[in-house]
């Protein structure tokens, strides 16, 4: 019995991108998050009344979970695992936010990825895996560059730099509100971006 016997008609479509998006199909990944991205990101928005936290947990959910895709199986709905690692994620982070300045460690939770919570929201972490994993770092850029210039600047400082909003605002010196204005419109351009562009992959 084959694994998507069993499957819906969206499991099967989704498995099938699983499956590209392992070999390294850039399009697989590109239709994985351009299909689950709205799902996700109105998720977040219930949990945080910040759009601009919904968007970066949505950003921070997709990249978490294509770095642990060999990780997923059919046993789950891939929506339902997505769900799960946003929602944990986005549970962390706003757990986090409120107890800032508390001294003690945050208890370390394992998600359904197998990986640790707290290792996998660091905002430390490795800033070209904060959108995409490691290995694709290269295709993201070349989106990117395709950018106007003064949004490029922004992606590049906010997600390959990990620059905070206040630091680009520095960075580029420009008021703070412009900043968060600007970086919406520039996310929503390369979502944009990454959804039309199926055929340059």
């Amino acid at each position: 019995m084959e694994v998507t016997d069993s499957l819906s008609d969206k499991g099967k479509r989704d498995y099938n991108l699983i499956q590209e998006a392992r070999k390294g199909n850039q399009k697989a990944f590109a239709e994985l998050m351009a299909n689950y991205y709205n799902f996700i990101y109105y998720s977040m928005l219930k949990m945080t009344p910040n759009n601009f936290d919904a968007e970066d947990l949505t950003i921070e959910a997709f990249t978490k979970a294509f770095k642990n895709l060999e990780n997923y199986t059919p046993e789950y709905a891939f929506s339902s695992w997505l769900y799960k690692i946003a929602t944990n994620n986005a549970i962390d982070f706003l757990r986090s936010k409120n107890k800032a300045s508390s001294v003690n460690a945050p208890s370390v939770k394992k998600n359904i990825t197998g990986e640790s919570d707290k290792n996998m929201t660091d905002k430390h972490e490795n800033p070209e895996e904060l959108f995409i994993h490691k290995e694709k770092s290269a295709f993201i850029h070349e989106v990117v560059n395709q950018m106007k210039p003064h949004y490029a600047s922004l992606i590049t400082l906010r997600y390959f730099h990990d620059y905070s909003y206040e630091e680009i605002a520095k960075e580029l010196n420009i008021p703070l509100g412009t900043v968060k204005v600007r970086l919406y419109r520039a996310k929503e351009l390369l979502f944009n971006m990454l959804k039309n562009s199926e055929d340059n992959f």
